[in-house]
């Protein structure tokens, strides 16, 4: 199968070795330029993914029209806030004959869009010409592209209106260290995949402050409960959120030395202003962008989310994390509800 796909981060990369090794071509595309002369060169990105070599096998490019051509699948693999920019570009640059050749649009970006607060599928509904949801796939789960490149077991779910295209997408990516699950619940696939992000922001805050084993699992039991009731406002299904894009990716995001979003927020603990603790970053904290959306979303909606409310008031209203988890824990008393 030819696969194009839009990104060359991290999980991009990790995306084209797994399925250039399962045998398919692969094309990349890289936005910038000097970047996408450099991965051409080295074959690697030392900063985003030191150590793993991209295969020679898979063609790097700068035209994403050369890249949507080449693909019967395309992956959006592009940063959550770029992603209507991208779309954008691929409506006015390939035509329509390119555009409907494709068939099957495989959506790997995790957030909400700050303003419009709509998710990536929403984005690409939008603005891909005559593009439907029944070729549209949402694929997540807990799957760091540090250990998904080092063929480490990994288990993902795949979820779409179409149950034919979940079952293309199972049956061609999946490989004996990548497992893949299907679902019909593509936007609460979506939701738990952006949600969770904001969670981990807070688990990066409990571990800077030094808190143990039992804050961070009473900050995820709850942390599931706020995406559950946002996901059930939303439309989604209530099981999605104890799978894998809900619980499972949920905990990997939460605890692992590799989660950007749990890094984040252990240099938001430590001192560091927002800008301050981005400017550290090699790569996209996609919770940050998300927790603005979470939190309109949850006025807007009238949703309790305590935590989410506190992470929003710690990275943007200069509330002392110490203080944000005081107010956590001094809320009126309650009985546990989901």
């Amino acid at each position: 199968m030819n696969i194009g796909i839009l990104g060359a981060g991290s999980w991009a990369i990790a995306l084209s070795v797994l399925l250039q090794k399962r045998g398919h071509s692969i094309c990349m595309w890289e936005f910038n330029p000097t970047d996408a002369k450099m991965l051409k060169e080295k074959r690697e990105h030392p900063t985003k993914l030191p150590g793993i070599r991209i295969p020679e096998e898979v063609s790097i490019v700068n035209d994403i029209t050369e890249c949507v051509s080449h693909g019967t699948f395309v992956i959006c693999a592009v940063p959550s806030q770029t992603m209507r920019s991208t779309a954008k570009t691929i409506a006015s640059k390939a035509g329509r004959k390119i555009i409907d050749a494709v068939e099957g649009w495989v959506m790997v970006a995790k957030g909400i869009e700050c303003g419009s607060l709509k998710l990536m599928t929403d984005i690409l509904l939008e603005e891909i010409p005559n593009l439907t949801a029944d070729k549209v796939v949402v694929v997540s789960g807990p799957s760091h592209a540090e250990e998904v490149s080092r063929n480490m077991p990994t288990t993902v779910v795949a979820a779409s209106e179409n149950h034919e295209l979940t079952l293309r997408v199972q049956n061609e990516f999946s490989t004996t260290s990548f497992r893949i699950y299907t679902s019909p619940d593509m936007r609460g696939v979506e939701l738990a995949a952006s949600v969770k992000n904001v969670i981990a922001l807070a688990a990066g805050i409990c571990d800077g402050l030094g808190f143990g084993d039992n804050t961070k699992g009473a900050l995820m039991s709850r942390g599931i409960a706020e995406m559950m009731r946002l996901g059930k406002k939303m439309g989604a299904q209530e099981s999605t959120f104890s799978g894998l894009a809900g619980i499972g990716d949920l905990i990997t995001t939460s605890i692992s030395r590799h989660s950007r979003n749990r890094n984040l927020g252990e240099m938001i603990a430590s001192g560091l202003t927002l800008k301050q603790a981005l400017e550290k970053m090699t790569m996209v904290a996609e919770g940050v962008e998300t927790c603005r959306s979470v939190h309109e979303l949850s006025r807007q909606l009238n949703i309790e989310m305590p935590i989410t409310q506190a992470v929003y008031q710690t990275l943007f209203e200069d509330k002392p994390a110490k203080a944000a988890v005081r107010d956590l824990m001094g809320r009126e008393y309650k009985p546990e509800w989901w």
